[in-house]
């Protein structure tokens, strides 16, 4: 299914002219070679692109012929190399390989260009029959841009005039002639994407650009172990799961296009998210990528809100041009990096329409009151950062949890408890609790509570008047610390940092202790406020049996417990009412 989706998703963007045809690939190009009409270097220009930000200059992406997986051993790309292969020369200090790889190249382009009477073809033929390349080290245009050659950055071959010699027409055809010529002594069998009969594709495309994963790529694909053949087919990896050589090329181009564009892939813990409508519209995807981040890059709130109204209804609307409509299957990719190939977290197909409101249903979950001044969103990324350590050296959430948590998102389905026992776990740790992880808790309930109306109950907005006693015993909580704050200003350590973890988890020991302290910080407020904090406690007090505080909260009841905290401690900062003092927010 995933590789079919990825068949079809470059033959609508091929429709488009956006991308590579067959037997050709993009490729990361930061220099080009410079020939005069003798075939000499005389010149090496850079094709780097200043970066969005203007803080860095980026390898150009250039539409090459297809590039060769790489191995160990020494196989030359056509007319797009790197300098091991177009110079004899790089930083490794192997001077036989990088002898061997430019033999390798000049090979391969006499193979393919030396019938080919154009002056384009003739001068590359020309400089690799002349370069020298024991010179290269001395040479005055390789020498300023060695850091670079040390990166293993990759060249083109340019006339003086800056054209790009591997778009020559004559070129092209030589190119296209040799790559189909090596078809005829391929294996034939049935491609189980397309079903029709076909050359089989013995190694699949490297997948590049993953962020974790070798930066010559990472297969999607691939044997190299009898343990993963199986029916006998040990005779070639292809063979084992036979997939056309055009369809290997057309999932794989797909595939590299969508990571390479960029504006469309964000990353959770190690996963990679790709996503795509399948008639590639990228306004879907910019319209998904709202949603999911937050970000106005290219849909602002105020689209989002129009567009949620009609999409959400099953409609459609028009947005910069096109029809979206909510009918549209689209399609999400969670990938991530394992040693040389690619692991699939998981991949979901859903009507846009369908797929964009569970998103938009998770973030009405997560609306929770913020500290005053703020209203934030809080995106997939930054909730599941929650859950990890961040002052610890490696603060990625777990992956195995970060990946659940998307799927339950995006197809509407119940959170994992993962998600919200390392909430809780995180809240022990730090004696604290952020409106995020109060905002995780409450989607929690209200997603997984089903029948149980108490953990419904709790999972409002803002303070609700509740009886449920791990929710009024954190209410009670906020209430004592704030005393506490009140009458002793400046307080750098409060109740909360001695007794926040172990009141929520075992209120029958810390309540008595707690409700006793207060006694004495009641004293030292002003009348107003002292009438008013003692109505409010004696309030909470006569919710619950306070002669009979619970031993010990289980996991639920800690949650309801802490966001009863967050709910009364917010409503605390706000409230002025009956002349109480109140607390300027921290």
């Amino acid at each position: 299914m995933i590789l079919q989706s990825l068949v079809k998703q470059y033959d609508a963007l091929a429709e488009k002219g956006k991308i590579a045809k067959v037997g050709w690939s993009v490729a990361k190009v930061s220099y080009a070679l410079v020939l005069d009409d003798t075939g000499q270097l005389v010149n090496i220009i850079s094709r780097k692109t200043e970066s969005e930000d203007h803080k860095k200059m980026l390898p150009a992406m250039l539409y090459v012929p297809e590039q060769v997986k790489k191995t160990s051993g020494v196989a030359s790309n056509f007319m797009c190399e790197n300098s091991s292969y177009f110079l004899g020369y790089d930083m490794k200090n192997k001077p036989d390989k990088a002898q061997k790889c430019f033999e390798a190249a000049r090979e391969l382009h006499h193979q393919i260009l030396d019938h080919i009477s154009s002056k384009e073809a003739q001068k590359v033929l020309s400089y690799f029959d002349t370069w020298d390349v024991k010179s290269a080290s001395t040479n005055e245009y390789i020498i300023p841009i060695l850091k670079d050659i040390e990166k293993g950055v990759n060249f083109i071959f340019e006339d003086e005039d800056g054209h790009s010699l591997h778009n020559n027409l004559q070129i092209v055809s030589a190119w296209d002639r040799y790559r189909q010529s090596k078809g005829s002594d391929a294996i034939m069998g049935r491609c189980l994407l397309t079903g029709e009969l076909a050359p089989i594709a013995v190694l699949h495309p490297s997948i590049k650009g993953i962020r974790g994963a070798q930066s010559s790529g990472a297969s999607l694909v691939s044997f190299n172990a009898s343990a993963s053949e199986s029916y006998g087919n040990d005779s070639g990896q292809g063979k084992n799961a036979p997939v056309s050589e055009l369809a290997a090329f057309k999932y794989g181009a797909a595939l590299n296009y969508l990571i390479a564009e960029g504006g469309h892939i964000q990353y959770v813990a190690d996963t990679a998210l790709v996503y795509w409508a399948e008639d590639a519209e990228t306004v879907y995807q910019d319209i998904f990528d709202m949603v999911l981040t937050g970000s106005e890059n290219q849909i602002t709130d105020q689209e989002l809100s129009s567009i949620m109204k009609q999409i959400g209804t099953g409609g459609s609307i028009n947005i910069k041009g096109i029809d979206v409509s909510y009918d549209n299957p689209f399609y999400v990719l969670g990938i991530a990096p394992n040693a040389a190939r690619l692991s699939v977290r998981f991949f979901l197909q859903s009507e846009f329409g369908e797929m964009l409101r569970n998103l938009d249903e998770h973030n009405r979950r997560l609306e929770i009151v913020q500290p005053a001044g703020e209203n934030k969103k809080l995106p997939i990324w930054l909730m599941l950062n929650e859950t990890a350590d961040q002052n610890s050296s490696d603060r990625m959430p777990p992956p195995p949890m970060a990946g659940a948590v998307l799927k339950a998102i995006l197809m509407n389905a119940r959170y994992p408890d993962s998600l919200y026992e390392m909430v809780i776990l995180r809240i022990r740790a730090e004696h604290d609790l952020t409106w995020k992880k109060a905002a995780i808790i409450k989607a929690f309930f209200i997603r997984n509570g089903g029948q149980n109306s108490k953990m419904r109950e709790v999972a409002t907005v803002s303070v609700n008047e509740s009886d449920y006693e791990p929710y009024v015993l954190g209410r009670m909580f906020a209430v004592l610390e704030m005393i506490q704050k009140t009458a002793n200003h400046g307080i750098k350590a409060t109740i909360k940092d001695r007794y926040f973890t172990s009141a929520a988890s075992t209120p029958a020991h810390i309540f008595p202790v707690l409700l006793s302290l207060t006694q004495h910080h009641l004293k030292k407020l002003n009348d107003a406020s002292r009438i008013y904090y003692d109505k409010l406690l004696m309030q909470l007090q006569n919710m619950i049996n306070e002669s009979t505080y619970p031993t010990r909260l289980n996991l639920q009841e800690q949650g309801a417990f802490y966001l009863g905290y967050y709910h009364e401690k917010q409503a605390l900062y706000t409230k002025k009412e009956n002349g109480a003092e109140v607390a300027d927010h921290e």
